[in-house]
């Protein structure tokens, strides 16, 4: 295993690379950019657009439109074309902005977001807390819950209990996630009704000047909606491959030899089925997280106003911050590597027969 192990860190930055290699050429081919966003924010007149644009007092109103392949280019003056191509690196050929990217990401310098005079680095320490509070809360609560109730039902199958359960389950999977959280924004969080529990930030007004207590108080309070509609919206999956992972297991002839031999049910199941069948579970775990951290919890944040990393890397992309999409991109695909080695690491802890070195 520590050979296999040690293969995988090395094969981490080869991923790496290609992951951020083939998005970088995806941005250069794709329609839009940075100087068209600025562009179209200067032609609507947008005085923050112009704020951002370096050199402004420069630029000289009076020189003739660039013939520029920028879509919104007519009628803007060449000099502002050129400071803002400037100001976004686009000055500089792609060969020299791909190398540049490269060497700095080795030292984990991702630059300066493009709208907001902050690292990226300090971005992504400021929405953080955020996304691992949404994502470590709901994937727990998830397996917590879904993992007891697929071997109830595994143990129980067609019965009324599996059946109601059941019922209650694709009920709950079929709704929208965004559904639910203005369900819940409505009857619970003064939309109409109810103003039991606050409708956004994680933690309340003059939050460093509480007692401890209170401080975990608040803080589970404002978490209270979000993690719970994200925890009804992937409850389902998790159960029911639980359930079918077991039903598959129970099955099989050694639980029968099990049987024969007078071992109990508890002993059949948690000695002998439970090993097994965990298998399939484990090895869904990083990408259950994964999706937890940053992409599942993306309409959460818009709608209860919660400043995470899924809000930031949307927002990114909707403005062109090409810093910010390519430095959340590249932690998440970091996590989501490190996720998925220490799944297999997990694997072969709940299974010694399971060797990934021969593979």
């Amino acid at each position: 295993m520590r050979n296999y192990i040690i293969k995988r860190l090395f094969l981490i930055p080869l991923t790496l690379w290609g992951i951020i290699t083939v998005n970088f050429a995806i941005i250069q081919l794709a329609p839009g950019g940075p100087v068209d966003y600025m562009l179209a924010q200067y032609r609507g007149m947008n005085t923050d657009a112009k704020s951002q644009i370096t050199s402004m007092s420069e630029v000289n109103t009076q020189t003739k439109p660039n013939d520029s392949a920028y879509s919104g280019a007519q009628g803007v003056p060449d000099d502002l074309i050129k400071a803002l191509e400037k100001q976004f690196g686009f000055d500089k050929p792609w060969y020299v902005r791909y190398g540049k990217m490269l060497k700095d990401y080795l030292c984990f310098d991702f630059g300066k977001s493009y709208y907001r005079d902050k690292t990226i680095l300090s971005l992504i320490k400021e929405r953080m807390p955020v996304s691992v509070s949404l994502g470590l809360w709901s994937t727990l609560l998830i397996y917590l819950i879904a993992i007891p109730l697929g071997i109830k039902k595994a143990r129980v199958d067609g019965s009324k209990f599996d059946v109601f359960s059941s019922f209650f389950i694709v009920i709950g999977s079929a709704m929208p996630v965004f559904l639910l959280a203005v369900f819940f924004i409505v009857f619970f969080a003064g939309g109409v009704y109810w103003q039991w529990f606050p409708l956004r930030g994680l933690v309340s007004a003059g939050w460093d000047n509480f007692s401890l207590m209170h401080k975990i108080g608040d803080y589970f309070w404002h978490m209270a909606l979000p993690v719970l509609t994200m925890v009804i919206g992937g409850i389902a999956g998790l159960t029911m491959l639980t359930k079918n992972s077991f039903l598959d297991e129970i099955n099989k002839q050694y639980v029968l030899t099990a049987r024969a031999k007078g071992a109990s049910e508890n002993r059949i199941l948690y000695g002998h089925v439970f090993r097994n069948a965990m298998l399939i579970i484990i090895a869904g775990f990083p990408s259950l997280l994964l999706k937890m951290l940053f992409t599942g919890s993306l309409l959460i944040e818009v709608i209860f106003s919660l400043n995470g990393l899924g809000l930031l890397g949307y927002e990114a992309i909707t403005t062109r911050d090409y810093p910010v999409v390519f430095g959340t991109l590249y932690i998440f695909a970091l996590l989501g590597l490190i996720l998925k080695l220490l799944s297999d690491i997990t694997y072969s802890l709940v299974d010694p027969r399971i060797n990934f070195e021969s593979a």
